[in-house]
C-alpha cells in the first residue's frame, strides 16, 4: 500500500488531518486500531473554543455542528456561597460550542469516507520504520495479516499509549510532566441541564463542574482521589455530593436522572518537545496532554493538525519546506499557553492536597478578583473561548 501522509489514529486530530490535506489535493490512509463503533460513540472532551468552530465549518465539516451545537457566551463561577458569571462573548467577541467529541468523529468519518476517503479501523500498527528516509513504513495488522503502509510522511495521532512517539530515538525528545493528587469522576446522565452555561464550582468538599451534551443529556463531575474505586459511587452517593457541591445557590437544584456512564479520569499535565523527527510528525495527545479544566485537549490537537495541513500543501505545492520545519516550535507556543491556562484553572478551583486552609483563602481571593476584575475576568475568557494566535 501506498500513499502520501499515513496517519496512525483516527480520532479528531487524525480524521482532521486528513480531510484538511484531501482538500490540498494531497493522498492520505488514516490507520485506527479500534473499531468504527469504538471510536464514534467514546465519550471524551465536549467544548470546542472559537477557532475549532470555524476550522469544522470552513472545511464543510460543520453543517450538523451548526444545527446540534450548543453555543455559550460565559460561563459561571460558584464559590464561598457566590455566584458570578464570566460574559466571554462580551468581553472577548467570541463563544464556545458545546458538542461532544465523538460527535466530531462521526461528523469527520462521514464527510471522508463520502469523499472516498481511505480509514483502516482495527488495524493495529505495529511499528515504524524508515523515518529517516524517503519512504518511511507503517507496519500493522489488519484481518490477521500482516501489511505495510509505504508513505511520504508519517502523522502520529494515536494518543498517549500509541506507538508513534515511542518510534522516535531514544535521547531526542524531552518529557515535560506534571500529576496531581486528584481524578475526575464523571457521569453522562439522562437529565436535562438545568442552566444554560457551564458551571465550576470550588466547594470545600471539592471541584464540581456542570456541563451538558444536548438539551436531554447532562455531563457532571466530581473531584475525586486520584485512586478512587467507582464500584464505591453508588448513584444515589454522586447525586448527593453533586448537590452538595453544586446547590449553593438559594433556589437553585439540579435535574437528576438516570446516570447512563460513570468513569474515573486521571488529572496529568504532559508535554514532549519537540514534536516531530525526520519523516514523523506528532499531534494531540500523542505529544501533550492537560486537566481537563481548561477544555483544551480536543482544540489544540485540531490546532495542532491545521497547522500540518497547511504546511503539508506548502510542501507538495511548492516544494516549500519552511512549514514542516517549523511546526514544532510554532505548536508549541500555543501547546504552553494552553498548559498555563489549564495549570491555573485546575489550581485555582481544586482542593489540594493536604486540604491546605491557606491555599482555600487563595483560592477564593483569586476567584474573586476574576470575579470583579474587567482585566482579569477578560484574560479567563480569551483562553477559554481560544486564542486567535499564539
Amino acid at each position: 500500500m501506498r500513499t502520501q501522509v499515513g496517519i496512525v489514529g483516527a480520532g479528531p486530530a487524525g480524521l482532521m488531518l486528513s480531510h484538511l490535506l484531501h482538500r490540498h489535493g494531497i493522498e492520505s490512509v488514516v490507520l485506527e486500531s479500534r473499531s468504527r463503533d469504538h471510536v464514534e460513540h467514546r465519550v471524551r472532551a465536549g467544548v470546542l473554543e472559537q477557532g475549532s468552530v470555524d476550522l469544522l465549518c470552513r472545511t464543510g465539516v460543520g453543517e450538523r455542528l451548526r444545527r446540534e451545537g450548543l453555543r455559550h457566551e460565559g460561563i459561571e463561577l460558584r464559590f464561598a456561597g457566590e455566584s458570578h458569571r464570566v460574559p466571554m462573548t462580551e468581553l472577548t467577541g467570541r463563544a464556545i460550542t458545546v458538542y461532544g467529541q465523538q460527535e466530531v468523529v462521526k461528523d469527520l468519518i462521514a464527510a471522508r469516507l463520502a469523499a472516498g476517503g481511505t480509514i483502516h479501523f482495527d488495524a493495529e500498527v505495529l511499528r515504524l520504520a524508515g523515518l529517516n528516509s524517503a519512504e518511511p513504513v507503517v507496519h500493522f495488522r489488519r484481518d490477521g495479516r500482516d501489511e505495510e503502509l509505504r508513505c511520504d510522511f508519517v502523522v502520529g495521532c494515536d494518543g498517549f499509549h500509541g506507538v508513534s512517539r515511542g518510534a522516535v530515538p531514544e535521547g531526542v525528545l524531552t518529557s515535560y510532566e506534571r500529576t496531581y493528587p486528584f481524578a475526575w469522576l464523571g457521569v453522562l446522565a439522562a437529565a436535562a441541564p438545568a442552566v444554560e452555561e457551564l458551571i465550576y464550582a470550588n466547594h470545600e468538599r471539592g471541584f464540581a463542574l456542570y456541563s451538558m451534551r444536548s438539551p436531554e443529556i447532562s455531563r457532571l463531575y466530581l473531584q475525586v482521589a486520584p485512586d478512587e474505586d467507582i464500584t464505591r459511587w453508588p448513584d444515589e452517593r454522586i447525586w448527593a455530593e453533586l448537590r452538595a457541591r453544586l446547590e449553593t445557590v438559594p433556589g437553585w437544584s439540579l435535574n437528576e436522572g438516570p446516570i447512563l456512564e460513570k468513569s474515573i479520569t486521571p488529572m496529568r499535565s504532559f508535554v514532549v518537545e519537540p514534536m516531530q523527527w525526520e519523516r514523523l510528525f506528532l499531534a494531540g495527545d500523542a505529544v501533550h496532554i492537560v486537566p481537563p479544566t481548561g477544555a483544551k485537549g480536543m482544540n489544540l490537537a485540531l490546532a495542532d493538525v491545521a497547522l500540518l495541513g497547511d504546511a503539508f500543501a506548502a510542501w507538495y505545492d511548492r516544494a516549500d519546506a519552511e512549514l514542516l520545519t517549523n511546526y514544532s516550535a510554532t505548536a508549541l507556543r500555543r501547546v504552553w499557553r494552553a498548559q498555563h491556562f489549564s495549570w491555573w484553572m485546575t489550581s485555582m478551583l481544586h482542593r489540594l492536597a493536604g486540604d491546605d486552609p491557606y491555599e482555600a483563602k487563595l483560592q477564593t481571593a483569586t476567584l474573586r478578583y476574576v470575579a470583579t476584575s474587567r482585566g482579569y475576568a477578560t484574560s479567563l475568557a480569551e483562553n477559554y473561548v481560544g486564542l486567535p494566535e499564539v
